[in-house]
């Protein structure tokens, strides 16, 4: 099962949306969701630096990446760049 989708199929959730709230509510549906997008970056920027802290308060080396962490960051990184390509196309339609 994949978790991402295609270009037809965000194609077609764009047409949804413009058929379901109209295309003047676009540009401030696209500001929520860049809004929303910024509030989870920090959050996950203030949880990494918590876990940092505590990591080097016990006396664990915080440099040494593991597999878990590494795939994590490239599974978080595959999921904000298609975030990212879904509001760019609903801001080159608008």
């Amino acid at each position: 099962m994949s978790l991402f989708i295609g270009g037809t199929e965000i194609i077609f959730i764009i047409f949804i949306v413009v058929m379901v709230f109209g295309a003047d509510k676009i540009p401030e549906i696209a500001r929520g969701l860049g809004k929303g997008m910024r509030q989870l970056k920090d959050a996950s920027n203030e949880i990494k630096y918590e876990i940092q802290k505590s990591a080097e308060k016990h006396g664990i080396d915080t440099d040494i990446d593991t597999d878990i962490t590494k795939e994590l960051n490239e599974e978080v990184t595959k999921v904000k760049d298609e975030i990212e390509n879904f509001t760019g196309s609903i801001k080159r339609k608008l």
